[in-house]
């Protein structure tokens, strides 16, 4: 007599854990027949206050111990890469992990189109946090709306650009896209009312430039102090990128210039309904010192949080352990941390990076991997405050730590 696989029970056992979930929700759940699978198992249509929405996700019900990778799980892309990336409809990736009976989801199609189609991961990340029951039903049902809602008008281009870039952009943002000859892709990026704008260069890796268009002309024309006219000062701030710092061509920096332009007058508004507002108090007018802000060099506060993070496995050998175990129950986690923890959790060479964390693997920030370096401050590290750059290095930066610190000296230890 043929056996029926026990994969295919607890395959089937995700497919109704997850069915019975989403319809006890009141939730529309349309089963994909199995003979014609390409990679997604339901269509999902999201009901609010007993309506039917227009809101509508696929998703790919994936459930056993398999599906296990690193300290999370991983849903392979395989051949679906493509239409998870750029099908009309995102995709969600839900694991059932039959030992706690609990599901576990990950929005596919925005870690595919994050990644980008040069570097397309192998695997969807799912982190443990990332917990699909009733509690938290109501919080993933509003971020799969607002995510299916970004698909829609302006918002979509906004929602492209944003994940191709990997940066957040405001509905209210002016953001601006412009491919050059060699399809490389620039955009403009200002918030409203600001002086300065950022330029984003997939050329330079998307890292973000602030310039003014001063800055960008500095090398087409001469400041005004070198011909006896206005102090250099006068010509923008010396240290913001030139054109040529950026490498960019006559075309591109006649669009940037068209860009600020454009953003300034639709700041400006039409003409007849200009006003003039009363200043409510700047510091430029009542004669107040500005606040100090934080401007702590990166490198150097990676150094010094990497140094204390060392300095605490020393002394507690199974920090990492009740760490993760802390991060586990924090219901307080931003969406924005979940769903990086799904990527950096799924893979088992970071992990393991931080498993063996020491002081005896690293010695400094570049002998750790960046993902590494990100999934063992999430694990350790609840928060980081830092202060203003006229104060010493330890009293600059303040960390919450998921673990508090022993009240004991470490001499009551060693006893």
């Amino acid at each position: 007599m043929p056996k029926i696989p026990k994969g295919r029970r607890v395959a089937q056992a995700a497919v109704n854990a997850l069915r019975a979930l989403l319809e006890e929700h009141d939730h529309i759940v349309q089963e994909i027949s199995g003979q014609n699978d390409f990679g997604e198992d339901f269509y999902v249509t999201f009901t609010a206050d007993g309506d039917l929405t227009s809101d509508t996700i696929k998703v790919q019900v994936k459930g056993g111990e398999s599906w296990r990778r690193g300290n999370g799980y991983a849903v392979p892309v395989d051949q679906h890469g493509d239409t998870w990336a750029d099908g009309n409809i995102p995709v969600f990736c839900v694991v059932y992990d039959p030992d706690t009976k609990g599901l576990y989801w990950a929005n596919a199609t925005q870690q595919l189109r994050r990644s980008g189609p040069f570097n397309p991961p192998r695997h969807i990340g799912v982190s443990p946090n990332a917990i699909l029951n009733d509690a938290t039903m109501a919080s993933f049902v509003t971020r799969a709306r607002r995510y299916v809602g970004r698909y829609r008008g302006r918002q979509a281009v906004l929602t492209h650009l944003s994940e191709m870039s990997g940066v957040d952009f405001d509905p209210a943002d002016h953001v601006l896209h412009f491919v050059n000859g060699y399809d490389e892709d620039l955009i403009f990026w200002r918030r409203p009312g600001d002086a300065l704008a950022t330029l984003l260069l997939s050329a330079h890796d998307w890292e973000p430039y602030l310039v003014s268009l001063q800055s960008l002309m500095r090398s087409e024309i001469p400041p005004p102090g070198d011909e006896g006219g206005s102090p250099v000062d006068d010509w923008g701030d010396t240290d913001l990128p030139t054109a040529e710092d950026l490498e960019l061509s006559r075309t591109e920096v006649m669009w940037v210039a068209s860009c600020f332009f454009s953003t300034r007058q639709a700041d400006e508004g039409p003409e007849d309904s200009a006003s003039i507002s009363e200043c409510e108090g700047c510091p430029n007018c009542t004669g107040e010192e500005t606040k100090e802000h934080a401007n702590t060099a990166a490198d150097v506060l990676h150094e010094y949080v990497l140094a204390r993070i060392l300095d605490r496995i020393e002394l507690e050998p199974d920090l990492l352990r009740r760490s993760i175990l802390a991060m586990r129950e924090d219901r307080e986690l931003t969406a924005e941390i979940v769903d990086e923890l799904g990527p950096l959790e799924s893979d088992p060479r970071v992990v393991r990076q931080v498993n063996k964390l020491s002081r005896a693997t690293v010695a400094t920030v570049y002998d750790i991997e960046p993902a590494a370096f990100r999934l063992a401050v999430h694990y350790f590290i609840r928060h980081i405050y830092v202060g203003g750059p006229s104060l010493p290095l330890d009293e600059q930066v303040r960390i919450v730590w998921r673990v508090p610190e022993p009240t004991e000296p470490k001499e009551a230890w060693d006893q």
